[in-house]
């Protein structure tokens, strides 16, 4: 097999030659001393298209998730989030290990929980033998439900419940780009209604590496020093972060065309009687659909067999998600390959 159409993340593109000549000629410098151009350039940047006061480039999207996290919190507070979500599943556990917290998930619809739910968990403040509620997070777009966006009315009513505690608020918004292109909702109208926000460079954009964080000047200060303390302090940076910068200023509008590709294999894959599949949970660029026939297992060596990638979403489903190395081609090539699998 010579080629492999690669549905298993949009983590998996490559640099194209016109963001590699960018990292080529990228001006460096020590960032670690903030003395690197470059990585100077993009957290500017990202801060303004976010509408906060200053971001931070760091490695990953778990460190920025964790930082944020860190920042907001001591060592036995409560964070309350979604129960499918990226920091109560995907995170190897780092809430506890790195800042001495839990997370308290709560059951959500689509990856949306609402005031009323979340506010009998809302520990309250006399109960000393109680963790503390420090922070409310959202995710948007929501990786295990499949890419739905969260709707700016709920956000909008959990910053209201928020307040009214004193809690901060999170956003892991690793996708947020999505939702942005998808709702016509600016990032920074999103960004707005959090105190931190997490967003990710290598999911749909098309870098290689990093993600940024943003919130106000004190906020981003002390996420600097986090950061260091988690061994996210980079040196000569700017070769990758050109990648991110170049992202950002030429990736964000073509999203909508991994929307529509995503729609397209969602509605051949409903009306296959082999899959089931909720078309209103495909609301961006992920897949989650359930085959009926085989197993996750054999589905998904079946399907490699014959060069398709895909990956395992929720238990005893499959993940499929376009990005922007996936061309209408590829699209109509799944189509064939996941009939002739499951025929």
């Amino acid at each position: 097999m010579n080629k492999f159409i690669d549905l298993r993340s949009d983590t998996v593109t490559k640099p194209s030659p016109e963001m590699r000549k960018t990292m080529a000629e990228a001006e460096v410098g020590d960032d670690v001393f903030k003395e690197d151009p470059t990585v100077n350039k993009l957290e500017k940047f990202a801060a303004e298209l976010l509408g906060k006061e200053a971001a931070l480039y760091v490695p990953s999207g778990v460190m920025g998730n964790q930082i944020c996290l860190n920042v907001h919190t001591q060592p036995t507070d409560e964070v309350i989030c979604e129960s499918d979500s990226h920091i109560f599943n995907y995170e190897s556990g780092s809430p506890a290990a790195l800042s001495g917290i839990q997370l308290l998930p709560i059951n959500g619809k689509q990856g949306v929980i609402t005031p009323e739910q979340v506010e009998p968990f809302i520990r309250p403040k006399s109960a000393y033998y109680m963790p503390r509620t420090k922070v409310i997070e959202v995710e948007n777009t929501h990786n295990r439900a499949g890419g739905t966006i969260h709707p700016i009315e709920n956000i909008i009513v959990l910053e209201k419940l928020a307040d009214k505690y004193g809690l901060k608020k999170h956003l892991d918004g690793a996708r947020i780009w999505n939702a942005s292109v998808a709702t016509n909702i600016s990032v920074a109208e999103y960004a707005s209604h959090f105190d931190s926000i997490s967003c990710c460079l290598s999911k749909g954009l098309g870098a290689p590496v990093g993600s940024i964080i943003a919130g106000d000047k004190d906020f981003i200060t002390e996420a600097y020093r986090v950061r260091k303390s988690f061994g996210g302090g980079m040196r000569q940076v700017g070769i990758i972060a050109a990648a991110g910068l170049y992202a950002l200023e030429n990736n964000r509008e073509r999203l909508i065309e991994d929307h529509e590709k995503a729609k397209m294999l969602a509605n051949v894959i409903d009306k296959n009687p082999n899959f089931k599949i909720d078309l209103s949970a495909v609301q961006t660029n992920i897949l989650i659909f359930e085959p009926l026939t085989l197993s996750v297992d054999e589905a998904l060596e079946k399907c490699k067999e014959k060069g398709l990638l895909l990956s395992v979403g929720r238990v005893g489903s499959l993940r499929a998600i376009t990005h922007l190395d996936v061309s209408d081609e590829d699209v109509k090539e799944t189509i064939r390959i996941l009939k002739e699998v499951f025929e």
